[in-house]
Protein backbone atom coordinates (compact mmCIF):
# COMPACT_ATOMS: atom_id res chain seq x y z
CA UNK A 1 0.00 0.00 0.00
CA UNK A 2 1.70 3.22 -1.42
CA UNK A 3 0.79 6.48 -2.56
CA UNK A 4 2.28 7.87 -5.94
CA UNK A 5 3.53 11.35 -6.11
CA UNK A 6 6.09 13.05 -8.70
CA UNK A 7 9.84 13.54 -8.16
CA UNK A 8 9.28 16.92 -7.70
CA UNK A 9 7.06 16.21 -4.11
CA UNK A 10 8.22 17.93 -1.06
CA UNK A 11 8.20 14.66 0.37
CA UNK A 12 10.35 12.75 -0.86
CA UNK A 13 14.03 14.20 -1.09
CA UNK A 14 15.89 13.30 -4.59
CA UNK A 15 19.26 12.40 -4.74
CA UNK A 16 21.00 11.29 -8.43
CA UNK A 17 23.05 7.69 -8.81
CA UNK A 18 25.00 6.22 -11.87
CA UNK A 19 24.92 2.73 -10.45
CA UNK A 20 23.23 1.85 -6.97
CA UNK A 21 23.89 -1.90 -4.99
CA UNK A 22 21.56 -2.34 -2.40
CA UNK A 23 23.35 -5.02 0.30
CA UNK A 24 26.32 -4.82 2.13
CA UNK A 25 26.73 -9.14 2.22
CA UNK A 26 30.08 -10.39 0.13
CA UNK A 27 27.78 -10.30 -2.84
CA UNK A 28 27.51 -6.57 -2.75
CA UNK A 29 30.57 -5.19 -1.48
CA UNK A 30 32.50 -6.85 -4.21
CA UNK A 31 30.03 -5.92 -6.89
CA UNK A 32 30.92 -2.37 -5.79
CA UNK A 33 34.49 -2.91 -5.88
CA UNK A 34 34.52 -4.69 -9.35
CA UNK A 35 32.54 -1.82 -10.63
CA UNK A 36 35.58 0.90 -9.65
CA UNK A 37 36.12 3.39 -10.40
CA UNK A 38 32.35 3.55 -11.86
CA UNK A 39 31.00 5.98 -9.29
CA UNK A 40 28.68 3.62 -7.42
CA UNK A 41 26.16 4.83 -4.09
CA UNK A 42 26.18 1.47 -1.74
CA UNK A 43 23.20 0.97 0.43
CA UNK A 44 23.25 -0.97 3.68
CA UNK A 45 19.93 -0.73 6.50
CA UNK A 46 22.69 -2.07 9.16
CA UNK A 47 24.40 0.69 10.52
CA UNK A 48 27.89 -1.08 10.21
CA UNK A 49 29.11 -1.66 6.47
CA UNK A 50 29.03 -4.83 7.18
CA UNK A 51 25.83 -6.73 7.09
CA UNK A 52 24.12 -9.91 6.04
CA UNK A 53 24.68 -13.64 6.36
CA UNK A 54 27.74 -13.31 4.80
CA UNK A 55 29.08 -12.26 8.17
CA UNK A 56 28.05 -14.93 10.09
CA UNK A 57 29.23 -17.59 7.36
CA UNK A 58 31.33 -20.29 9.37
CA UNK A 59 31.70 -22.37 6.06
CA UNK A 60 34.05 -21.56 2.98
CA UNK A 61 34.15 -21.27 -0.32
CA UNK A 62 33.79 -24.15 -3.00
CA UNK A 63 36.49 -24.12 -5.65
CA UNK A 64 38.32 -26.41 -7.76
CA UNK A 65 41.85 -25.25 -7.22
CA UNK A 66 43.39 -28.21 -6.39
CA UNK A 67 46.09 -30.14 -8.73
CA UNK A 68 43.62 -33.20 -8.44
CA UNK A 69 39.81 -31.47 -8.87
CA UNK A 70 38.22 -29.98 -11.39
CA UNK A 71 35.59 -27.79 -12.51
CA UNK A 72 33.62 -30.78 -14.28
CA UNK A 73 33.45 -32.81 -11.32
CA UNK A 74 32.75 -29.47 -8.95
CA UNK A 75 29.63 -28.97 -11.15
CA UNK A 76 28.51 -32.94 -11.33
CA UNK A 77 28.75 -32.62 -7.42
CA UNK A 78 26.24 -29.52 -7.41
CA UNK A 79 24.56 -30.84 -10.15
CA UNK A 80 23.96 -34.36 -7.69
CA UNK A 81 22.47 -32.12 -4.67
CA UNK A 82 20.43 -30.06 -6.91
CA UNK A 83 18.24 -33.17 -7.01
CA UNK A 84 17.53 -33.11 -10.72
CA UNK A 85 16.55 -28.90 -10.98
CA UNK A 86 19.66 -27.19 -11.37
CA UNK A 87 20.65 -25.12 -14.77
CA UNK A 88 23.61 -27.27 -15.88
CA UNK A 89 24.58 -24.57 -17.97
CA UNK A 90 24.31 -22.56 -14.74
CA UNK A 91 26.09 -24.62 -13.11
CA UNK A 92 29.06 -25.66 -15.24
CA UNK A 93 29.48 -21.60 -15.36
CA UNK A 94 29.67 -21.16 -11.77
CA UNK A 95 32.29 -24.01 -11.38
CA UNK A 96 34.53 -22.80 -13.93
CA UNK A 97 34.54 -19.49 -13.50
CA UNK A 98 34.45 -19.92 -9.72
CA UNK A 99 37.46 -21.74 -9.79
CA UNK A 100 38.95 -18.76 -11.80
CA UNK A 101 37.65 -15.99 -9.41
CA UNK A 102 38.98 -18.08 -6.48
CA UNK A 103 42.41 -17.71 -7.75
CA UNK A 104 42.00 -14.03 -8.74
CA UNK A 105 40.69 -13.05 -4.38
CA UNK A 106 44.10 -15.52 -3.17
CA UNK A 107 46.59 -13.26 -5.85
CA UNK A 108 44.80 -10.25 -4.56
CA UNK A 109 45.79 -11.10 -1.24
CA UNK A 110 42.38 -11.93 0.75
CA UNK A 111 43.83 -13.56 3.99
CA UNK A 112 42.40 -17.42 2.42
CA UNK A 113 43.77 -20.13 5.36
CA UNK A 114 46.99 -21.32 3.17
CA UNK A 115 49.62 -23.95 4.54
CA UNK A 116 53.71 -23.74 5.24
CA UNK A 117 54.28 -23.28 1.19
CA UNK A 118 51.53 -20.93 0.10
CA UNK A 119 49.40 -23.36 -0.72
CA UNK A 120 45.43 -23.23 0.21
CA UNK A 121 44.50 -25.83 3.01
CA UNK A 122 41.00 -26.98 1.60
CA UNK A 123 38.53 -28.37 4.00
CA UNK A 124 35.98 -31.22 2.81
CA UNK A 125 32.18 -30.85 3.44
CA UNK A 126 28.90 -32.87 2.44
CA UNK A 127 28.73 -34.18 -0.79
CA UNK A 128 31.87 -33.02 -1.79
CA UNK A 129 34.09 -35.72 -3.57
CA UNK A 130 37.16 -34.39 -2.45
CA UNK A 131 38.60 -31.43 -0.26
CA UNK A 132 37.19 -28.06 -2.22
CA UNK A 133 36.47 -25.60 0.55
CA UNK A 134 38.57 -22.84 0.88
CA UNK A 135 38.71 -21.15 4.00
CA UNK A 136 39.76 -18.04 6.17
CA UNK A 137 40.41 -17.45 9.69
CA UNK A 138 39.46 -21.04 9.99
CA UNK A 139 35.55 -21.71 10.90
CA UNK A 140 35.27 -17.27 10.07
CA UNK A 141 35.45 -17.30 6.33
CA UNK A 142 32.34 -15.12 6.06
CA UNK A 143 33.74 -12.78 9.14
CA UNK A 144 37.65 -12.52 7.87
CA UNK A 145 36.68 -11.77 4.19
CA UNK A 146 34.06 -9.39 4.65
CA UNK A 147 35.97 -6.88 6.88
CA UNK A 148 39.06 -7.32 4.47
CA UNK A 149 36.25 -6.00 1.52
CA UNK A 150 34.69 -3.59 3.84
CA UNK A 151 38.24 -2.42 4.30
CA UNK A 152 38.87 -1.69 0.72
CA UNK A 153 35.11 -0.44 0.14
CA UNK A 154 36.03 2.28 2.75
CA UNK A 155 39.25 3.19 0.41
CA UNK A 156 37.89 3.20 -2.87
CA UNK A 157 37.00 6.62 -3.47
CA UNK A 158 34.44 5.91 -6.05
CA UNK A 159 32.13 4.37 -3.89
CA UNK A 160 29.88 6.12 -1.72
CA UNK A 161 28.66 4.07 1.29
CA UNK A 162 25.45 5.10 2.67
CA UNK A 163 24.41 3.46 6.30
CA UNK A 164 21.30 3.27 8.36
CA UNK A 165 19.21 3.21 4.78
CA UNK A 166 16.66 0.81 4.22
CA UNK A 167 15.15 0.38 0.79
CA UNK A 168 11.43 0.46 0.23
CA UNK A 169 10.50 0.00 -3.33
CA UNK A 170 11.92 -0.16 -6.90
CA UNK A 171 10.67 3.06 -9.22
CA UNK A 172 9.45 1.96 -12.37
CA UNK A 173 9.45 4.66 -15.72
CA UNK A 174 7.71 3.08 -18.74
CA UNK A 175 8.53 -0.45 -17.43
CA UNK A 176 12.18 0.31 -16.44
CA UNK A 177 14.08 0.66 -13.47
CA UNK A 178 14.51 4.69 -12.95
CA UNK A 179 15.68 4.50 -9.09
CA UNK A 180 14.43 3.41 -5.76
CA UNK A 181 13.05 5.23 -3.01
CA UNK A 182 14.88 4.54 0.70
CA UNK A 183 14.41 5.99 4.03
CA UNK A 184 17.45 7.24 5.52
CA UNK A 185 18.53 7.11 9.28
CA UNK A 186 16.12 10.05 10.46
CA UNK A 187 13.08 7.93 8.73
CA UNK A 188 12.88 10.42 5.88
CA UNK A 189 12.10 9.35 2.45
CA UNK A 190 14.62 9.31 -0.12
CA UNK A 191 14.38 8.66 -4.26
CA UNK A 192 17.78 7.93 -5.48
CA UNK A 193 17.27 8.58 -9.24
CA UNK A 194 18.85 5.68 -11.17
CA UNK A 195 19.00 3.92 -14.34
CA UNK A 196 21.13 0.61 -12.70
CA UNK A 197 19.95 -0.91 -9.31
CA UNK A 198 21.97 -4.08 -8.55
CA UNK A 199 20.14 -5.92 -5.19
CA UNK A 200 22.09 -7.70 -3.36
CA UNK A 201 19.92 -7.90 0.03
CA UNK A 202 20.67 -11.69 1.18
CA UNK A 203 18.09 -14.20 2.10
CA UNK A 204 14.45 -14.72 3.44
CA UNK A 205 16.27 -16.27 6.77
CA UNK A 206 14.04 -14.23 9.52
CA UNK A 207 10.63 -15.42 8.66
CA UNK A 208 10.84 -18.61 10.11
CA UNK A 209 11.27 -18.93 14.47
CA UNK A 210 14.38 -20.50 14.02
CA UNK A 211 17.03 -19.29 11.90
CA UNK A 212 20.77 -19.19 11.03
CA UNK A 213 20.12 -15.37 9.43
CA UNK A 214 21.00 -12.11 10.90
CA UNK A 215 18.04 -10.27 11.80
CA UNK A 216 18.54 -7.92 8.44
CA UNK A 217 17.44 -10.80 6.27
CA UNK A 218 13.78 -10.04 6.30
CA UNK A 219 13.09 -10.64 2.67
CA UNK A 220 13.16 -6.88 1.36
CA UNK A 221 14.58 -7.59 -2.49
CA UNK A 222 12.52 -10.35 -2.83
CA UNK A 223 9.42 -8.41 -2.29
CA UNK A 224 10.55 -5.49 -3.85
CA UNK A 225 11.14 -6.80 -6.87
CA UNK A 226 8.10 -8.66 -6.96
CA UNK A 227 6.39 -6.06 -6.54
CA UNK A 228 8.28 -4.07 -9.40
CA UNK A 229 7.08 -7.32 -11.82
CA UNK A 230 9.60 -9.11 -11.72
CA UNK A 231 10.05 -12.89 -12.66
CA UNK A 232 10.50 -15.83 -9.30
CA UNK A 233 11.50 -18.76 -9.31
CA UNK A 234 12.06 -21.84 -7.16
CA UNK A 235 10.32 -20.20 -4.09
CA UNK A 236 9.77 -23.70 -2.22
CA UNK A 237 13.02 -24.45 -1.70
CA UNK A 238 14.31 -23.32 1.57
CA UNK A 239 17.51 -24.89 2.95
CA UNK A 240 17.87 -25.67 6.79
CA UNK A 241 21.08 -26.08 8.45
CA UNK A 242 20.27 -29.27 10.23
CA UNK A 243 22.99 -28.19 12.87
CA UNK A 244 21.90 -24.66 14.40
CA UNK A 245 23.13 -24.59 18.41
CA UNK A 246 20.04 -25.25 20.52
CA UNK A 247 20.70 -22.95 23.50
CA UNK A 248 17.93 -20.53 23.33
CA UNK A 249 14.24 -19.48 23.14
CA UNK A 250 13.23 -19.20 19.63
CA UNK A 251 10.69 -16.66 19.91
CA UNK A 252 13.00 -14.14 20.70
CA UNK A 253 13.81 -12.99 16.94
CA UNK A 254 17.84 -13.62 17.22
CA UNK A 255 19.80 -15.91 14.97
CA UNK A 256 20.53 -19.21 16.21
CA UNK A 257 24.62 -19.79 16.36
CA UNK A 258 25.65 -22.30 13.27
CA UNK A 259 27.71 -25.27 13.97
CA UNK A 260 29.50 -25.79 10.72
CA UNK A 261 29.45 -28.44 8.40
CA UNK A 262 32.94 -28.53 8.22
CA UNK A 263 32.43 -30.37 11.80
CA UNK A 264 31.01 -33.32 10.17
CA UNK A 265 33.93 -32.83 7.50
CA UNK A 266 36.45 -33.53 10.23
CA UNK A 267 34.52 -36.03 11.53
CA UNK A 268 31.44 -35.07 14.20
CA UNK A 269 28.99 -37.19 14.80
CA UNK A 270 25.25 -36.76 15.38
CA UNK A 271 23.71 -38.61 18.53
CA UNK A 272 20.36 -38.84 19.07
CA UNK A 273 18.33 -39.04 22.61
CA UNK A 274 20.04 -42.18 23.71
CA UNK A 275 23.47 -40.94 22.69
CA UNK A 276 23.28 -43.54 19.54
CA UNK A 277 24.54 -41.97 16.30
CA UNK A 278 21.81 -42.26 13.56
CA UNK A 279 22.64 -40.77 10.54
CA UNK A 280 24.66 -43.99 9.25
CA UNK A 281 20.83 -45.84 9.34
CA UNK A 282 19.59 -42.40 7.12
CA UNK A 283 21.98 -42.23 4.28
CA UNK A 284 25.16 -44.21 3.13
CA UNK A 285 27.11 -40.94 3.61
CA UNK A 286 25.79 -40.95 6.89
CA UNK A 287 27.02 -37.31 8.72
CA UNK A 288 27.85 -36.14 4.69
CA UNK A 289 24.68 -36.57 3.21
CA UNK A 290 23.38 -33.88 1.32
CA UNK A 291 21.96 -31.28 3.98
CA UNK A 292 18.00 -32.10 3.48
CA UNK A 293 18.87 -35.66 4.58
CA UNK A 294 20.49 -34.87 7.84
CA UNK A 295 17.97 -31.84 8.97
CA UNK A 296 15.01 -33.90 8.46
CA UNK A 297 16.86 -36.63 9.93
CA UNK A 298 17.54 -34.44 13.03
CA UNK A 299 14.01 -32.95 12.63
CA UNK A 300 12.04 -36.24 13.11
CA UNK A 301 14.06 -36.47 16.33
CA UNK A 302 13.53 -32.86 17.60
CA UNK A 303 9.80 -32.86 16.62
CA UNK A 304 9.36 -36.23 18.53
CA UNK A 305 11.23 -34.53 21.79
CA UNK A 306 14.19 -36.10 21.58
CA UNK A 307 17.66 -33.97 22.51
CA UNK A 308 19.63 -34.42 19.40
CA UNK A 309 23.47 -33.28 20.29
CA UNK A 310 26.73 -33.12 17.84
CA UNK A 311 29.58 -34.77 19.07
CA UNK A 312 32.41 -32.43 18.64
CA UNK A 313 34.87 -34.27 19.82
CA UNK A 314 36.40 -36.60 16.58
CA UNK A 315 36.85 -33.29 14.51
CA UNK A 316 38.55 -31.51 17.12
CA UNK A 317 41.05 -34.29 17.71
CA UNK A 318 41.12 -34.55 13.80
CA UNK A 319 41.96 -31.14 12.77
CA UNK A 320 42.90 -29.34 16.10
CA UNK A 321 40.76 -26.65 18.42
CA UNK A 322 42.16 -24.01 16.04
CA UNK A 323 40.24 -25.08 13.06
CA UNK A 324 37.44 -24.25 15.03
CA UNK A 325 37.47 -20.87 16.81
CA UNK A 326 33.89 -19.91 16.40
CA UNK A 327 32.37 -22.79 16.85
CA UNK A 328 34.00 -23.44 20.36
CA UNK A 329 33.34 -19.43 21.33
CA UNK A 330 29.68 -19.75 20.46
CA UNK A 331 29.74 -22.98 22.66
CA UNK A 332 31.44 -21.44 25.45
CA UNK A 333 29.62 -18.51 25.22
CA UNK A 334 26.32 -20.66 26.34
CA UNK A 335 27.94 -22.24 28.72
CA UNK A 336 29.10 -25.86 26.86
CA UNK A 337 32.27 -27.19 26.75
CA UNK A 338 32.57 -29.15 23.23
CA UNK A 339 35.54 -30.92 24.28
CA UNK A 340 33.95 -32.59 26.78
CA UNK A 341 30.36 -33.12 26.20
CA UNK A 342 28.40 -33.46 22.98
CA UNK A 343 26.42 -30.24 22.51
CA UNK A 344 22.51 -29.91 21.43
CA UNK A 345 21.32 -28.79 18.27
CA UNK A 346 18.20 -28.41 15.82
CA UNK A 347 17.88 -27.13 12.68
CA UNK A 348 17.13 -23.95 11.78
CA UNK A 349 16.18 -21.81 8.56
CA UNK A 350 19.82 -21.32 6.35
CA UNK A 351 20.02 -20.73 2.62
CA UNK A 352 16.25 -19.61 0.25
CA UNK A 353 17.51 -21.45 -2.99
CA UNK A 354 14.78 -19.53 -4.54
CA UNK A 355 14.52 -15.77 -5.24
CA UNK A 356 14.37 -13.51 -8.25
CA UNK A 357 15.21 -14.85 -11.50
CA UNK A 358 18.47 -14.14 -13.54
CA UNK A 359 20.66 -14.54 -16.33
CA UNK A 360 23.91 -15.91 -16.53
CA UNK A 361 25.08 -11.76 -16.31
CA UNK A 362 22.40 -11.27 -13.40
CA UNK A 363 20.00 -9.35 -15.33
CA UNK A 364 16.19 -9.67 -14.01
CA UNK A 365 13.30 -9.92 -16.03
CA UNK A 366 12.97 -6.48 -15.09
CA UNK A 367 15.36 -3.53 -17.41
CA UNK A 368 17.88 -1.85 -15.52
CA UNK A 369 17.65 -4.85 -12.24
CA UNK A 370 20.16 -7.00 -11.56
CA UNK A 371 20.39 -9.44 -8.85
CA UNK A 372 23.10 -11.11 -6.85
CA UNK A 373 23.87 -13.51 -3.80
CA UNK A 374 21.16 -15.60 -1.91
CA UNK A 375 18.41 -13.05 -3.40
CA UNK A 376 19.31 -14.27 -6.78
CA UNK A 377 18.12 -17.36 -8.15
CA UNK A 378 20.57 -18.12 -11.11
CA UNK A 379 19.81 -21.81 -11.41
CA UNK A 380 22.51 -23.53 -9.95
CA UNK A 381 21.60 -24.37 -6.46
CA UNK A 382 18.36 -26.58 -7.54
CA UNK A 383 16.46 -27.80 -5.28
CA UNK A 384 19.12 -28.25 -2.65
CA UNK A 385 22.26 -26.19 -2.16
CA UNK A 386 25.62 -28.03 -2.10
CA UNK A 387 27.84 -27.22 0.83
CA UNK A 388 30.12 -23.72 0.32
CA UNK A 389 28.77 -22.72 -2.91
CA UNK A 390 26.80 -19.74 -1.64
CA UNK A 391 29.76 -17.29 -1.17
CA UNK A 392 31.07 -18.63 -4.60
CA UNK A 393 27.92 -18.12 -6.50
CA UNK A 394 28.27 -14.05 -4.44
CA UNK A 395 31.66 -13.79 -6.31
CA UNK A 396 31.18 -15.72 -9.73
CA UNK A 397 28.14 -13.34 -10.52
CA UNK A 398 29.23 -10.03 -8.80
CA UNK A 399 32.27 -10.01 -11.37
CA UNK A 400 29.62 -10.91 -14.05
CA UNK A 401 27.20 -8.33 -12.95
CA UNK A 402 29.84 -5.45 -12.69
CA UNK A 403 31.12 -6.28 -16.17
CA UNK A 404 27.32 -5.68 -17.73
CA UNK A 405 26.54 -2.78 -16.19
CA UNK A 406 29.72 -1.19 -16.43
CA UNK A 407 29.46 -2.19 -20.62
CA UNK A 408 25.74 -1.46 -21.04
CA UNK A 409 24.48 2.23 -21.45
CA UNK A 410 21.05 2.90 -21.05
CA UNK A 411 19.60 4.94 -23.95
CA UNK A 412 17.70 8.53 -22.68
CA UNK A 413 13.66 7.42 -22.35
CA UNK A 414 11.98 7.78 -25.40
CA UNK A 415 9.69 10.33 -26.31
CA UNK A 416 6.29 9.99 -24.44
CA UNK A 417 7.81 7.75 -22.01
CA UNK A 418 6.19 9.16 -18.59
CA UNK A 419 7.74 10.47 -15.66
CA UNK A 420 8.70 8.37 -12.41
CA UNK A 421 5.96 7.91 -9.97
CA UNK A 422 7.62 7.96 -6.61
CA UNK A 423 5.95 5.80 -4.30
CA UNK A 424 5.49 7.27 -0.72
CA UNK A 425 4.91 5.59 2.33
CA UNK A 426 1.47 6.04 3.57
CA UNK A 427 0.74 7.14 6.82
CA UNK A 428 2.27 4.39 9.03
CA UNK A 429 1.35 3.76 13.02
CA UNK A 430 3.30 4.85 15.60
CA UNK A 431 3.98 4.59 19.00
CA UNK A 432 4.32 1.78 21.87
CA UNK A 433 0.81 -0.29 20.45
CA UNK A 434 1.13 -0.07 17.17
CA UNK A 435 5.15 -1.31 17.04
CA UNK A 436 3.75 -4.34 19.51
CA UNK A 437 1.17 -5.62 17.64
CA UNK A 438 3.48 -5.33 14.60
CA UNK A 439 6.05 -7.45 16.38
CA UNK A 440 2.97 -9.66 17.60
CA UNK A 441 2.23 -10.32 13.57
CA UNK A 442 5.93 -11.03 12.94
CA UNK A 443 5.66 -13.96 15.33
CA UNK A 444 2.55 -15.67 14.04
CA UNK A 445 4.30 -15.22 10.78
CA UNK A 446 7.55 -16.94 11.95
CA UNK A 447 5.92 -19.65 13.85
CA UNK A 448 3.20 -20.13 11.08
CA UNK A 449 6.27 -20.91 8.75
CA UNK A 450 8.14 -22.63 10.62
CA UNK A 451 5.41 -25.32 11.45
CA UNK A 452 3.83 -25.66 8.20
CA UNK A 453 6.40 -24.21 5.44
CA UNK A 454 9.09 -25.97 6.98
CA UNK A 455 11.13 -29.25 6.75
CA UNK A 456 8.22 -31.18 6.62
CA UNK A 457 4.89 -29.93 4.62
CA UNK A 458 1.65 -31.21 3.53
CA UNK A 459 -1.60 -29.86 1.70
CA UNK A 460 -3.68 -28.84 4.95
CA UNK A 461 -0.82 -27.30 6.71
CA UNK A 462 0.29 -25.29 3.71
CA UNK A 463 -3.50 -23.94 2.81
CA UNK A 464 -3.82 -22.90 6.41
CA UNK A 465 -0.25 -21.08 6.38
CA UNK A 466 -1.75 -19.44 3.33
CA UNK A 467 -4.84 -18.27 4.86
CA UNK A 468 -3.30 -17.23 7.71
CA UNK A 469 -0.76 -14.99 5.84
CA UNK A 470 -3.49 -13.51 4.12
CA UNK A 471 -5.45 -12.50 7.27
CA UNK A 472 -1.60 -10.99 8.14
CA UNK A 473 -1.56 -8.96 5.03
CA UNK A 474 -5.19 -7.03 5.38
CA UNK A 475 -4.50 -7.03 9.04
CA UNK A 476 -1.19 -4.69 8.23
CA UNK A 477 -3.60 -3.05 5.78
CA UNK A 478 -6.13 -2.13 8.05
CA UNK A 479 -3.37 -1.29 10.56
CA UNK A 480 -2.14 1.26 8.23
CA UNK A 481 -6.34 2.36 7.21
CA UNK A 482 -6.42 3.29 10.50
CA UNK A 483 -3.58 5.31 10.79
CA UNK A 484 -4.55 7.20 8.07
CA UNK A 485 -8.23 7.86 9.46
CA UNK A 486 -7.22 8.86 12.59
CA UNK A 487 -4.29 11.03 11.30
CA UNK A 488 -2.22 12.48 13.97
CA UNK A 489 -5.03 11.91 16.59
CA UNK A 490 -3.74 8.81 16.53
CA UNK A 491 -0.73 9.17 18.79
CA UNK A 492 2.72 9.13 18.29
CA UNK A 493 4.19 9.51 15.26
CA UNK A 494 6.39 6.52 13.75
CA UNK A 495 10.01 6.53 14.24
CA UNK A 496 12.54 5.89 11.97
CA UNK A 497 12.57 2.59 13.54
CA UNK A 498 9.05 2.18 13.36
CA UNK A 499 8.94 2.66 9.69
CA UNK A 500 11.33 0.43 9.07
CA UNK A 501 9.80 -2.30 11.08
CA UNK A 502 6.41 -1.30 9.29
CA UNK A 503 8.56 -1.58 5.94
CA UNK A 504 9.77 -5.12 7.40
CA UNK A 505 7.25 -6.84 8.27
CA UNK A 506 5.02 -5.86 4.69
CA UNK A 507 8.15 -7.54 3.04
CA UNK A 508 7.91 -10.86 5.13
CA UNK A 509 4.29 -11.21 4.62
CA UNK A 510 4.66 -10.58 0.49
CA UNK A 511 7.46 -12.96 0.63
CA UNK A 512 5.74 -15.50 2.87
CA UNK A 513 2.74 -16.15 0.76
CA UNK A 514 5.03 -16.16 -2.45
CA UNK A 515 6.90 -18.74 -0.39
CA UNK A 516 3.56 -20.77 0.39
CA UNK A 517 2.38 -20.58 -2.94
CA UNK A 518 5.14 -22.32 -4.31
CA UNK A 519 5.34 -24.88 -2.17
CA UNK A 520 1.65 -25.77 -2.36
CA UNK A 521 2.13 -26.07 -5.79
CA UNK A 522 4.66 -28.18 -5.86
CA UNK A 523 3.09 -31.63 -4.92
CA UNK A 524 6.28 -34.14 -4.65
CA UNK A 525 8.94 -34.43 -2.42
CA UNK A 526 12.01 -33.16 -4.24
CA UNK A 527 15.18 -31.72 -2.03
CA UNK A 528 14.65 -29.10 0.35
CA UNK A 529 11.08 -29.21 -0.09
CA UNK A 530 9.36 -32.57 1.61
CA UNK A 531 5.42 -33.01 1.28
CA UNK A 532 4.58 -35.88 3.48
CA UNK A 533 1.49 -36.47 1.52
CA UNK A 534 3.89 -36.57 -1.66
CA UNK A 535 6.77 -38.04 -0.18
CA UNK A 536 8.54 -39.22 -3.49
CA UNK A 537 9.92 -37.35 -6.35
CA UNK A 538 7.50 -36.95 -9.08
CA UNK A 539 8.83 -38.83 -12.16
CA UNK A 540 9.67 -37.68 -14.84
CA UNK A 541 10.95 -35.37 -13.18
CA UNK A 542 8.56 -31.76 -12.31
CA UNK A 543 9.89 -28.60 -14.01
CA UNK A 544 11.60 -25.55 -12.25
CA UNK A 545 7.96 -23.46 -11.28
CA UNK A 546 8.23 -19.54 -11.99
CA UNK A 547 5.76 -16.79 -10.66
CA UNK A 548 5.09 -13.27 -10.35
CA UNK A 549 3.38 -11.15 -7.71
CA UNK A 550 0.54 -11.04 -10.48
CA UNK A 551 0.07 -14.86 -10.22
CA UNK A 552 -0.18 -14.90 -6.33
CA UNK A 553 -2.92 -12.15 -6.65
CA UNK A 554 -4.68 -13.87 -9.36
CA UNK A 555 -4.67 -17.23 -7.25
Amino acid sequence: MTASVAPSSPAVRTEDAEVLVVGSGLAGLLTALRLAPRPVTLLTKTPFLAGGSSDLAQGGIAAAVALDDSPSDHADDTLAVGAGLCDEAMVRLLAEDGAIEARTLIAQGLPFDLDGDGVPRLGQEAAHRRPRILHAGGDATGHTLVQALVARVRGTPSIRVVERSCAVDLVLAGGEVSGLLALDAAGRQVFYRCPRVVLATGGIGSLYLRTTNPPEATADGLAMAARAGARLGDLEFVQFHPTALAVSPADDGAPMPLLTEALRGEGALLLDGCGRRFMADEHPLAELAPRDVVARAVWRRVAAGERVTLDLRPALSRAGADRFPTVLALCREAGLEPAKTPVPVAPAAHYHMGGVVTDADGRTSVPGLWACGELACTGVHGANRLASNSLLEAIVFASRIARDVAAGVRAAPAAGVPSPQVPVLPVVPGGEVAFDEMAAMALVLRRTLYERVGLARDHDGLSAAGESLAGLSRRLDGLVATAAAAGSEAGASPTAAGLVRWCELRNRVLAARLITAAALARRESRGAHYRTDFPVPAVPVQPRRFLTLADLEAG
